[in-house]
């Protein structure tokens, strides 16, 4: 880490000054464009990539797809590209994208997606291609190494847990010499807690304040940034930016330079990440954190330190009281696992703890107007205690039909949420009147055959949007069987658990392991998980035991089986051996009675559509389709999903999840899997 006014060198890796979307609307390109390559030229029979790679083998499905996101990045439009396994997608929406001379942003669920991206298919295009890469690969502030709190913290190292300090010493040789900051390139653990110690947010950073604020990572890499043509970043990342713009904090806060075109790889988690950054949120947390960070930070010699830490005093007893109140009012479920997680909000439900909503909004508004927005210590206070007390009353008032308001319990923190109940509409309002061509692709975008249930869901509807699908080019139909024990009754009987876990049992013994269990919800994998794992000879593993990357590495290391509930759906690759046997519980329908789940299926309702038809079994079909896309991950994968709901053979929409599926076998009988394993 380099002091104050020494420059900091290194390649473009952290997040850009956010200068506004573009329009779009110039067809003058930003950057240089090869005279005369196309799409056609970098990966057709006779291009680049066949040219430079030895072994290289043409995919149609890629070029296909490569010229239909050539069109939409010339023609101002939008596309929807479903492209399965193995096409070849991230180098048929890169090539164009370089081609373009626009400046892109791809946006992915996934870090491991980033990582691969930026690390591996841009270098590849850069050296083996020839093309011109100016590309910056930026990631969310907290993974970046904050100068101003690694200074306080080296002058005075206080460590939660002893064993914390035993990184200390190589963390600070490697924080006083790294070039970027990203923790992705120090050797800490995940779980270590003093990163927290060290980094910042986007709430605690005070921005152009900061004495360290022109030679900071952050600050550098934006900049850097902002002379790329391509960046790449997350879904959470880009909404946060978009969040941000949308209330006018784009320019001190924000993380993207202004940008032509948006390409959204692993689209069908996007619903759900917009939804999380377009909503508002009044939590214990971040009005705790808060209130450490005026006590912890206001100067002696301020003119009203005396008071702003009274204030910070009061606004945590006070903050206490309410969040106390609303629990007991909502019967929420607090430390000792009682009452309820989730509790939808109605505009009168929370009047009973009016009283001291008041106080703590009164309190936010008072320690606000006593930190100046450009005052150099106490800004951002400024600004979060104003966010604060304006969620606090929107939450209360709850009375906008447009969106959803509910009362959350996460272990400690509780939270008083709002989010869009359509975020088409909102996606609509912030993006898609300001960029004119933005790509949606995954392996996984249609839902019983179609785009409709995205395009709708989206907010495409009237916009000029293509689509197209490019099918896998892998043999589903030899490398894999699926498998429902037809036998088993529906996953509410009460035998249900114990008759599934035999089902398990017999299954990992047939596999010889290799195997993830999958779950819908964290209970069902502790029912299965306790009735099955004291019976296994083989390695097992549970997601919670170890990081997630931990966890797969132990699993590829010998043949182990895994017990995980959503996080393991998607986004986990795992080819060869290691895996070929998928258990999947049952159909992942969302529980109708969460709150956001809830408001969706009312919005479906009102307008005369059956939710079940229109919204559930379609959202439940494309979460289907990812569990199922974890085992064929190349050609030459072989293996076995089974899912343990006899609803998608036995009741009338279960046709609508098989014709989501790629063509495979389906059997109900178990010797066939035996005999499927017996191949190898």
């Amino acid at each position: 880490m380099r002091r104050r006014g020494d420059d900091i060198g290194g390649r473009p890796v952290a997040m850009a000054k956010a200068a506004g979307v573009s329009t779009g609307r110039d067809d003058q390109p930003r950057f240089p464009v090869p005279e005369g390559l196309t799409s056609d030229g970098v990966l057709g029979p006779s291009g680049a990539l066949s040219a430079s790679l030895p072994g290289y083998e043409l995919r149609p499905q890629q070029l296909e797809m490569g010229r239909a996101v050539e069109r939409a990045l010339a023609q101002h439009r939008f596309l929807l590209a479903e492209a399965g396994t193995g096409t070849g997608k991230t180098l048929a929406y890169l090539v164009p994208s370089l081609l373009s001379g626009r400046r892109v942003v791809v946006s992915t669920a996934t870090r491991t997606l980033q990582e691969q991206i930026f690390s591996k298919d841009l270098p590849l295009l850069r050296d083996e291609v020839g093309l011109p890469v100016r590309a910056a690969l930026l990631k969310g502030r907290a993974n970046y190494l904050c100068a101003a709190k690694f200074e306080r913290f080296e002058s005075f190292p206080l460590f939660d847990l002893p064993e914390e300090a035993s990184h200390w010493d190589t963390f600070r040789q490697w924080a006083l010499t790294t070039a970027t900051g990203d923790r992705g390139e120090s050797n800490v653990p995940d779980d270590w807690s003093t990163w927290l110690k060290v980094s910042t947010t986007p709430d605690s950073c005070t921005g152009s304040q900061c004495p360290f604020y022109e030679n900071c990572f952050v600050t550098r890499a934006r900049r850097a940034a902002a002379d790329c043509q391509l960046i790449v970043v997350n879904h959470a990342l880009f909404f946060a930016d978009l969040s941000l713009r949308s209330r006018g904090e784009a320019l001190e806060l924000g993380v993207l330079p202004a940008y032509d075109a948006v390409i959204f790889d692993e689209a069908h988690a996007l619903e759900d990440v917009a939804t999380e950054h377009f909503g508002l949120t009044f939590s214990s947390g971040r009005v705790f954190a808060l209130v450490n960070d005026v006590l912890e930070r206001t100067p002696k010699t301020h003119a009203h330190s005396a008071t702003l830490i009274a204030l910070a005093v009061e606004l945590r007893a006070r903050a206490e009281v309410l969040f106390e109140n609303v629990a007991s009012a909502l019967q929420l479920r607090t430390e000792t696992g009682e009452g309820s997680a989730d509790v939808r909000l109605l505009p009168d439900s929370l009047d009973v703890v009016a009283g001291e909503a008041k106080l703590v909004h009164e309190t936010l508004g008072a320690m606000a107007a006593l930190c100046p927005e450009d005052d150099a210590d106490l800004g951002s206070v400024h600004r979060r205690a104003l966010d604060s007390a304006l969620c606090l009353d929107a939450v209360l008032r709850a009375d906008d039909a447009a969106q959803v308001y509910w009362a959350q319990s996460r272990g400690r923190t509780l939270s008083l949420r709002a989010a869009p109940i359509d975020v088409g509409a909102s996606l609509a309002s912030t993006l898609y009147g300001a960029v004119d061509s933005v790509v949606f692709t995954s392996a996984t975008l249609q839902a019983g055959g179609g785009f409709d249930y995205l395009q709708e869901r989206l907010g495409l509807k009237g916009l000029p949007t293509d689509t197209l699908r490019v099918d896998s080019p892998f043999d589903y139909a030899r490398q894999a069987l699926l498998y429902v024990p037809g036998y088993l009754p529906p996953p509410a009987d009460p035998e249900w658990t114990v008759r599934f876990a035999r089902e398990v049992f017999r299954l990992l013994r047939a596999s010889g392991g290799r195997a993830f269990v999958l779950f819908t919800s964290r209970s069902h994998l502790e029912a299965v998980h306790e009735l099955v794992a004291p019976h296994l000879t083989l390695p097992v593993l549970k997601q919670g035991e170890a990081p997630r990357g931990a966890l797969l590495a132990r699993f590829v290391a010998e043949p182990s089986v895994l017990f995980a509930t959503q996080s393991f759906w998607e986004g986990v690759d795992v080819p060869g051996e290691a895996l070929s046997l998928v258990i999947i519980d049952r159909l992942p329908f969302a529980p109708p009675n969460e709150p956001l789940q809830a408001a969706r299926m009312d919005a479906v309702r009102a307008r005369g559509d059956r939710p079940f038809d229109a919204l559930q079994v379609p959202q439940a079909a494309l979460a289907l389709r990812q569990g199922f896309g974890r085992l064929i991950r190349s050609g030459r994968d072989r293996g076995v999903v089974a899912l343990g709901d006899s609803r998608v053979v036995t009741k009338r929409y279960g046709a609508r999840f098989l014709d989501s599926l790629p063509k495979v076998p389906l059997t109900m009988r178990f010797e066939d899997v035996q005999a499927f394993f017996g191949e190898r």
